[in-house]
């Protein structure tokens, strides 16, 4: 019988719709049902269309895709219709105990914006139909009532505002432009001339989610493995016992009324189990998920405690593959510390399972290694279900158990987990689609921007009960946190503490004996001619501001060109060069055809949509479609950016563009990738390497005062372009000082070439390393010192490139610079990171009732106007 599913599964974007109405009804029918039923457990809501005796139907199944029953006929007449159009989405949970013939069932209907075209007409056919708006209603009077909250607040308040400020005596990096070659900068004046800086104050959202300090400091440790030669401190060796109880849970004993992994002993029906976060309850015994989610902040070494796991396991059990699937860029580290931190005569064998010239294997061959490393590209390409259809159809296809799908895998291991958040890519299906005993994620950031990053995490390790669903997922967490339920909030610290281990650096049982880490934001004075630049690219962001509130919130042209005056002025800050002719040159090409809705692809159309592509990489602008990071970008001929994951699965299902809904036949045909591999900008007008600016001179300033310093310090420089990486690198060449360079055009033994250099190569004093390529699984302790050339108003990645250098291994002293032209666009950055720091993740910050994709614009718009906002005169 062909069922759509209705639920909330069935809305795309489900966990932004309103909810307009509880409707009280029941189910019917029951007498067939053989499982338990429980008072607030919730359900899920099925169509019928091809039931033989009601075409109307609506089945009502538990959490376990066992059937109930059904709505009343009259009932599903009405609803039918709604949930056939997508109109609304239904969530239902069981409003009472169930009896002879029926149970009460309270369902709840949602649907867009109420206030936009479609909600308008979605309220009148309610209303027509006598089904309910008091959830609209109620809506209304708390929206009402928290508007005259923060009238009153406001009014408390006053005109105070927060800010970062300067010191009233703060001195600058050069005051009277480039220094002379006379001056010989010493680091103590440096430093005097720094303004001390802690951009770390707010913690992110998981921090006060799981276990609390003190119970995480009493944990029980278990015994170093007697294959592991190096010496591991408590924490790791607690960390260890908590991997070793995870992949062996036990379910609660008799009497207990402790839950585990959110299952408790039921009280009133003996051997019956009863889950916390959706009220299911059974007889039959609950499968627990063997793994979890290794949280520990960067720097702590998640990587040596998962090593001691594969040893301990070893030792115990005997030999069993452990498949670790990990960014291209971390491979190497990998190998390298199994062989660092491993007893020679205890050795894992390692193989590599990556790149075109790969051999295909097969189970037996796999099983002849301890640990098979891949990478997530890697993965997605041997993920090949049978059969065509669309990207979503996927996990229902049968799948070709060959390569690394042959194999029932000992345990799993996601480095860098979060790279699989969204839940509807290939790379979060295809590890989704793996056999394995025990599943593990590595990540420092189990939610990046909402809860259904974490969602993704806890379906892949196996959690059961029904929060595997997404749409009892959205039900049970996301919709009640947006509403502000305390209970909720309980909720998911018994979530997070179930299946989530995170330690932070500044935790006092810790005790990392990390040398201190002194962070600066350093002012550097324009020079006339760099500050009459700077200014003319400042009185176009503003009226490019007025230009895009004018044209009205849609006006994609506008809000291009705005982006793109912006990246003049950061790049503008750090060499006037990296924004020359070809920039304006390019403003005036892209204007000749920003009317077309399509464009005609050849080299010259080509050009100008990598040109444009460049741009929205340049910006750090968000996918619109998942609203996450750009990830691996591509623009289609109507001049969107999309991630290429996620533009392939619309193009698959819709064959038409989400933004402007023009035709689209294939990817291949119609979408464009970055020009070059680094995604940097296009060289196309050489660049004067021997020319200098003043970010350039503050730099080498830096580094000669280093060299003076000490010996054997190392300086990691890192900035977002490659073009001025070139200058740095042409300067550097002319100093006389050897250096290593990590970018994005890199292959993977390059990479390591230039990793071993800064390690080995005592002469080899300079990493020129690209931000984004650093930000991920690195180990950077052979430096101490950082400099941040440019910054933009998304924190975390910087976050992370300072972690790579001060973390656990790190020996010295590690110093932080941020450069920054003083009354510059820069400045107003230093003030929205902060902000943003200390704003909980988007899952908690957020309420109902705007369309998220207009909140994630109208919200970079904000940051845009602060950032220009009473500029200090340069």
């Amino acid at each position: 019988m062909d069922e759509i599913v209705s639920s909330t599964q069935a809305a795309a974007g489900n966990d932004e719709l309103t909810l307009y109405g509880e409707l009280a009804t029941k189910i019917v029918g029951v007498q067939y049902y053989c499982g338990m039923a429980t008072a607030g457990e919730y359900i899920v809501m099925k169509r019928e269309p091809s039931n033989p005796y009601d075409s109307n139907a609506i089945r009502i199944d538990n959490v376990a895709q066992q059937q109930i029953g059904h709505i009343p006929r009259r009932i599903a007449e009405k609803l039918a219709r709604y949930v056939d159009s997508g109109w609304v989405a239904c969530e239902g949970c069981l409003a009472g105990s169930i009896g002879p013939f029926d149970c009460p069932l309270a369902v709840n209907l949602f649907g867009p914006d109420p206030q936009t075209d479609a909600g308008k007409q979605l309220i009148d056919k309610l209303k027509a139909d006598k089904l309910p708006l008091n959830g609209l209603r109620q809506r209304e009077q708390e929206e009402k009532k928290r508007l005259a909250e923060e009238r009153k607040a406001a009014a408390a308040k006053g005109k105070g505002k927060a800010r970062i400020q300067s010191s009233q005596n703060a001195e600058y990096a050069n005051q009277s432009g480039p220094p002379t070659q006379s001056s010989q900068p010493v680091m103590e004046e440096l430093l005097k001339m720094s303004q001390r800086f802690n951009p770390r104050q707010a913690g992110s959202a998981v921090d006060g989610l799981g276990m609390e300090e003190e119970n995480l400091k009493n944990m029980p440790a278990a015994n170093k493995p007697q294959g592991i030669k190096t010496d591991m401190l408590p924490y790791q060796l607690q960390a260890l016992q908590w991997l070793l109880d995870q992949e062996d849970p036990q379910l609660p004993p008799p009497g207990s009324q402790d839950p585990v992994q959110l299952w408790k002993r039921d009280r009133s029906r003996k051997d019956a189990f009863h889950n916390i976060a959706t009220n299911y309850a059974t007889m039959q015994t609950p499968t627990l998920a063997s793994g979890g989610i290794l949280a520990d902040d960067m720097g702590l070494g998640k990587t040596l405690e998962m090593i001691s796991l594969l040893v301990t396991d070893a030792e115990k059990n005997g030999k069993g593959t452990t498949l670790i699937v990990c960014p291209l860029s971390v491979m190497s580290n990998w190998s390298g510390q199994i062989k660092s931190h491993v007893h020679p005569d205890k050795m894992l064998d390692i193989y590599i399972y990556h790149g075109p010239g790969r051999v295909k294997m097969d189970s037996e061959a796999f099983k002849q290694f301890d640990v098979v490393i891949t990478t997530y590209q890697t993965l997605a390409t041997d993920y090949t279900p049978k059969g065509k259809g669309a990207a979503s159809d996927m996990p229902k296809r049968e799948l070709r158990k060959d390569g690394l799908y042959s194999v029932d895998w000992r345990r799993v291991i996601l480095d860098e987990g979060h790279q699989i958040r969204n839940p509807k890519s290939k790379g979060a299906y295809a590890v989704q689609a793996l056999t394995a005993r025990s599943r593990w994620v590595l990540t420092g950031t189990p939610i990046v921007n909402s809860l259904k990053d974490l969602y993704t995490l806890l379906r892949f390790i196996g959690i059961t009960g029904g929060l595997e669903q997404m749409d009892i997922f959205n039900r049970a967490l996301t919709r009640p946190l947006k509403a502000g339920d305390q209970s909720t909030t309980y909720l998911l610290r018994v979530i997070m503490t179930a299946f989530t281990l995170r330690r932070r650096k500044e935790m006092a049982f810790v005790d990392l004996r990390l040398p201190d880490l002194e962070e600066y934001v350093h002012k550097i004075k324009f020079t006339e001619v760099e500050r009459r630049r700077y200014l003319a690219l400042d009185q176009q962001a503003r009226k490019g501001v007025e230009d895009y509130q004018r044209a009205g919130k849609n006006s994609f042209q506008q809000y291009s060109h705005l982006l793109e005056i912006l990246l003049r002025m950061r790049q503008c800050c750090n060499h006037w060069q990296l924004c020359g002719e070809r920039i304006t040159k390019l403003m005036e090409q892209l204007a000749k055809f920003e009317k077309q809705k399509k464009v005609e692809l050849n080299p010259e159309t080509t050009k100008l949509l990598q040109a444009k592509l460049q741009l929205a990489i340049e910006s750090q602008d968000d996918c619109p479609l998942c609203l996450d990071a750009l990830h691996d970008p591509v623009i289609t001929v109507c001049k969107h950016v999309f991630g290429k994951q996620c533009i392939a699965q619309a193009i698959e299902t819709q064959h038409k563009c989400p933004m402007c809904r023009e035709p689209l036949a294939d990817i291949e045909s119609t979408c464009l990738a970055p020009a070059n591999e680094g995604g940097d900008e296009a060289a196309d007008d050489e660049m004067d390497l021997t020319e200098s600016s003043s970010k350039l001179d503050a730099v080498m300033d830096i580094l000669t005062a280093t060299k003076g310093k000490a010996e054997g310090e190392k300086t990691v420089i890192f900035s977002q372009w490659t073009r001025f990486l070139d200058v740095l690198q042409a300067r550097l060449d002319r100093e006389g000082i050897k250096y290593c360079r990590l970018d994005g055009t890199m292959n993977a033994s390059q990479r390591d070439a230039s990793l071993n250099a800064l390690e080995h190569d005592s002469d080899c004093t300079v990493m020129l390393a690209s931000l984004g390529v650093c930000a991920v699984g690195l180990n950077l302790t052979a430096a101490n010192q950082i400099i941040l050339s440019d910054t933009w108003w998304a924190p975390a990645i910087e976050d992370q490139a300072v972690d790579r250098v001060h973390r656990l291994g790190q020996k010295k002293e590690c110093r932080v610079f941020r450069l920054v032209m003083d009354g510059s666009i820069e400045e107003k950055t230093i003030a929205v990171q902060q902000e943003k720091r200390k704003l909980m993740q988007l899952a908690f910050a957020e309420r109902e009732g705007t369309n998220k994709r207009e909140k994630v614009k109208t919200g970079r718009l904000a940051d845009i106007q602060r950032l220009l906002a009473s500029q200090p005169s340069v």
